[in-house]
């Protein structure tokens, strides 16, 4: 039985589409990366999995369960990161890690967290005032708690300094190897592609690829190069015979290898109609160069605006306020509790 299962999830804000028949699975000892601009629909299908939001249609599961009805079985085998929130400023680690562990019948010993995430020097320090990357391992910290078997991170690795990065990738890499499924978001590709066993992208509420990074990424070499913004990739692509994407304004890249035939004919393309040629360079692929030519139109309409019917409604404001869950022990309407 797979760890996580989404089946043609679409979730609709009023009139607003966010996700769009969204499919994909994780299975237990996978770590799955979902990735996608601002925007995409990605952290409302998490929030869908974790069962704060209700699909408009089709189904999710995660480890058999209905997150929204069975919640309450649900909830002791998953644990939830947040990017922004989830801790409580005036406690200190250890003592919102006592907290929280006595909300679990199997739960880690505080000091054993602490350690392994790197946070028993500031132990005792109140929350508030730790630094961000501190924080993040907090969060962390506490969604491993419980001995999750469905881990979702949001950001993990956001404003975490080096040593705390190597500490969030060592920890991913044992949930792994104990069997636990893990979802991650990130917009830090770099650690999407060293942590995740498989990647589902997602753009206007739909997946647009799936696979393991090494799958995601050419094997070829490429070439990049900056222009002005705007050139005719089409027409040029057609000059040079191969496919020419604007990853970003007025940044170029040719999909072939530097042969000194391929560079001669893009540089007499942009001569003949005067174009300025800047940072030539050749390179291979990277999933991040991927991720931009599959969703490089994404910031034509970010912050609400859509493209055709497809709003980008995924995003923080999008859902009717700001992101703030934190738990409770009863699992009252005073403050939702984490799965």
């Amino acid at each position: 039985m797979a760890a996580i299962e989404v089946d043609g999830l679409v979730v609709r804000y009023g009139r607003t589409v966010a996700v769009d028949g969204v499919s994909f699975a994780a299975e237990p000892g996978e770590v799955v990366a979902l990735l996608g601009p601002n925007g995409a629909g990605k952290t409302t299908t998490v929030e869908t999995l974790e069962g704060y939001r209700t699909p408009s249609s089709g189904s999710v599961r995660v480890l058999g369960l209905d997150p929204a009805s069975e919640r309450h079985a649900l909830a002791p085998r998953v644990g939830v990161m947040l990017q922004e929130g989830g801790t409580y400023p005036v406690l200190s680690p250890v003592r919102a890690l006592r907290l929280f562990a006595s909300y679990y019948e199997d739960a880690y010993e505080p000091d054993e967290l602490l350690a392994l995430t790197g946070l028993a020097d500031v132990a005792t320090t109140p929350a508030k005032r730790l630094s961000g990357g501190e924080r993040q391992r907090l969060s962390l910290a506490l969604a491993l708690v419980g001995r999750p078997r469905v881990a979702f991170l949001d950001e993990p690795t956001a404003g975490v300094d080096p040593a705390g990065r190597i500490a969030v990738r060592r920890i991913v890499a044992s949930l792994r190897s104990g069997g636990a499924c893990v979802l991650l978001t990130t917009h830090e590709l770099g650690e999407a592609e060293r942590l995740a066993d498989r990647v589902v992208i997602v753009d206007h509420g739909r997946v647009v690829a799936t696979g393991r990074p090494a799958e995601l990424v050419t094997t070829g070499e490429e070439i990049r190069f900056a222009a002005p913004a705007g050139i005719d990739v089409a027409a040029l692509g057609r000059w040079v015979g191969a496919p020419v994407t604007e990853v970003g304004p007025g940044e170029y890249l040719v999909a072939a290898p530097a042969t000194p035939a391929t560079v001669a004919s893009l540089t007499a393309w942009l001569a003949e109609y005067d174009l300025p040629l800047a940072d030539l360079r050749a390179g291979r692929q990277t999933l991040e160069d991927t991720f931009l030519r599959l969703t490089a139109h994404a910031g034509d309409d970010e912050g609400g605006g859509g493209t055709g019917a497809h709003h980008r409604a995924g995003g923080r404001g999008a859902r009717g306020g700001p992101r703030t869950r934190r738990r409770h022990p009863s699992g009252s309407g005073r403050q939702r509790r984490r799965p």
